[in-house]
């Protein structure tokens, strides 16, 4: 293996250009990737991440130019490349995987011409060795049936599989270098497992480097050789990955860990602590530590005095921090930690669903009046309990039918059969339109995207008291207008935040309005859908731990819709795991996320990345995708990907759908396994006794 570095970037800074002057992105950012390594690069939204990867790419737009410093590729100063040198390396010798995968596919071209186009136009192949190439490639990614995906265009395969051709695009041409801008975070955790255990194989096969872009930690950990922390344009700490997880020498290095539900964190004893305040504009950045404002550690006139540089932790020059009271500084203090002096007491049943089903009747050719009427079972014979004050998580991979319950509760949808009661209302058969303002109130969400949910055109404050005005509540404009005050009080805002227009707010603080908005008319049942994932891990911890109180204080019912497992450990009372419209397991969360499993909750688990060096994990990676509820495979809903089928005698997975097993009160599996292989299941998560 060469020890000279693939990729070299050195006090590297990149500045904007807009009409207001110059806006520096990144400044000071130094970086090393090895052959055959690879570097994480992690930190919180607008830190610079990405900008770093664009100017290695060169693609930063008419107003992004890089003002300082250099990018080496191979020992070769990128800036001193004309044009048509970059052309030539772009694309063939490093290569980009986006968020997106259909950023990078051509919706009106077929996957196998966008894919032979790579070889032809960079290595100047014949079109029968091109096809042949990249069918092999495709075979590599693990795609069903090649020939047919490169006949497909974009729009008819799953985001799985398009997020599998964007890969194989990009290791088409063998590139030393592979750019990877959060590849995984728009799929479900299954398949995310699946995408970063090919990608780890086919790194290790080709010796391609890797620069992975993620603000997921665990992933980082499972993922990657050494990482750099970056925030505010800056890198703050830098190391293998083990040193920095093990020995972190920053404090916002510690903020991130301490702002994500790792093993051992509880939402009453251990609650998590999330980073004060806000990551500065790049505008108004204070003097010496960008960090200082939101540092617990931070001392006036010593942090603030001049600019702080990168310095060896330890005199080992390849762990690096940039802090200058990495000496004064107790890492191993335990956090001040908010106490939760009242936790929440379940009481009594207040969502009762019972042998709830959701059908939708779709005629293959509706548009036109025409075709064969098909059904799609999106719910299948639904029961489940939530109590006051409690919190219930519904977690599964998309398609699963999460969603779909949640429309039926919300009135967005009517049931086909079965019955949802709400204290002491049915509501499973009536729409949002056809209930009582009290019903109406009653039932809230809170949405994933928060930048969706709120009009761009009124103020915060308006847009509170228009809900409050239409669940009755208060008797004037004056107690509604106090009443809204009250509630940014409740979500943690200033007041002053009433006058302020949405665009105005970050994605957490919008955030925090949509709460505000659901609590508005005190509701007895809160759907929450992925109410954090859009955020970064500070502001979920923000948000987390203020859900969390308010249901502690107005004793509402949660339903907590995610595939984040490490978030539902956390929150949740308890669990319920659909698959294909079935609940093939529920329980408490201690019986969930302990033997005897499911065998689908069992790959969730194994599929959960955990920023912690101490934890082993069994790794189950499911193949496949989870089938269409239009065709649903006959017998078990899970059968066609379980890796336990083996172990159930004369076919009976494949004919039959399993029984409801009751395995103790309240935790019941739907599955043909025996109760002698239920009870003989080893832990798939487990805490080293050697790690350090």
């Amino acid at each position: 293996m060469s020890l000279e570095p693939i990729l070299e970037i050195d006090n590297l800074n990149i500045s904007f250009f807009v009409r207001a002057g110059e806006i520096p992105a990144v400044m000071d950012f130094s970086c090393k990737v090895m052959p055959g390594e690879t570097m994480g690069l992690v930190g919180e939204s607008g830190c610079g991440k990405s900008t770093v990867a664009l100017g290695i790419m060169r693609d930063m737009g008419n107003r992004g130019k890089i003002v300082g410093g250099s990018i080496k590729f191979r020992g070769r100063d990128m800036g001193e490349m004309s044009q048509s040198e970059l052309r030539d390396i772009r694309g063939s010798k490093i290569s980009m995987i986006y968020q997106e995968p259909m950023a990078s596919l051509n919706p009106a071209m077929k996957i196998g011409k966008q894919l032979m186009e790579v070889l032809v136009i960079h290595e100047n192949v014949s079109r029968d060795e091109a096809y042949k190439r990249s069918v092999n490639m495709l075979e590599s990614v693990k795609l069903p049936d090649p020939a047919r995906v490169m006949n497909a265009y974009p729009h008819q395969i799953s985001g799985g599989q398009q997020q599998r051709i964007v890969i194989a695009m990009a290791l088409l041409s063998k590139p030393d270098l592979l750019l990877l801008d959060e590849p995984t975070t728009a799929l479900d955790v299954t398949v995310e497992a699946g995408i970063v255990q090919l990608i780890k194989e086919l790194a290790r096969e080709t010796g391609t480097s890797m620069l992975f872009i993620s603000h997921n930690l665990g992933l980082i950990l499972e993922t990657c050789d050494r990482i750099t922390v970056m925030y505010s344009g800056e890198a703050v700490e830098t190391g293998s990955v083990h040193e920095v997880f093990d020995s972190m020498r920053h404090p916002y290095t510690q903020g991130l860990f301490n702002s994500i539900p790792l093993p051992g964190a509880d939402k009453n004893t251990k609650p998590l602590v999330s980073i004060p305040g806000q990551l500065p504009l790049p505008m108004e950045r204070p003097n010496g530590c960008n960090f200082g404002p939101r540092c617990p550690h931070f001392i006036e006139s010593e942090c603030d005095a001049a600019a702080v540089r990168m310095t060896p932790v330890n005199q080992n020059s390849e762990h690096r921090s940039r802090c200058i009271r990495i000496e004064q500084i107790d890492w191993n203090a335990e956090p001040e930690r908010p106490l939760v002096s009242d936790p929440a007491t379940p009481g009594d049943v207040v969502l009762d669903v019972r042998e709830l089903k959701k059908y939708y009747s779709v005629a293959a050719n509706s548009m036109f009046g025409g075709g064969d009427t098909r059904t799609v079972k999106a719910n299948e014979s639904i029961t489940l309990q939530a109590r006051e004050a409690e919190t219930v998580a519904i977690v599964g991979e998309s398609g699963c039918g999460k969603s779909t319950l949640a429309k039926v509760l919300l009135g967005l949808e009517t049931a086909t059969d079965g019955e949802v009661t709400l204290g002491a209302v049915s509501i499973g058969n009536t729409e949002v339109g056809d209930r009582t303002t009290e019903t109406v109130a009653s039932v809230q969400m809170v949405f994933q995207n928060p930048f969706d949910t709120l009009n761009p055109s009124h103020s915060v404050g308006s847009q509170i008291m228009r809900t409050l005005e239409k669940f009755n509540i208060g008797n004037s404009q004056e107690d509604r207008r106090e009443r809204m005050l009250q509630l940014l009080d409740l979500v943690k805002l200033p007041r002053a935040f009433a006058q302020r227009m949405p665009r105005q707010l970050s994605g957490g603080q919008k955030q925090r309005i949509g709460v505000a908005r659901a609590f508005a008319g005190q509701p007895k049942l809160v759907v929450a859908d992925e109410p954090v994932s859009a955020l970064d891990v500070s502001v979920q911890a923000a948000v987390t731990e203020l859900l969390m109180e308010i249901q502690r204080e107005a004793k509402t019912t949660m339903l907590f819709i995610s595939h984040d497992l490490s978030v539902v450990r956390y929150i949740a009372d308890r669990v319920v795991v659909m698959y294909l419209g079935h609940i093939v397991e529920q329980g408490s969360t201690d019986e969930i996320f302990s033997p005897p499993y499911h065998p689908y909750t069992e790959a969730l688990l194994s599929a959960i990345p955990i920023a912690d060096t101490r934890v082993e994990k069994k790794q189950i990676v499911l193949d496949g995708d989870i089938p269409s509820a239009l065709n649903p495979p006959p017998g078990c809903p899970f059968q066609t990907r379980c890796g336990h089928k083996a172990k159930v005698a004369g076919g009976l997975c494949e004919q039959e759908m399993p029984p409801l097993k009751k395995l103790s009160s309240g935790h019941t599996i739907k599955c043909h396994l025996a109760d002698e292989v239920l009870t003989s299941m080893e832990p798939v998560i487990s805490l080293s006794s050697t790690a350090s």
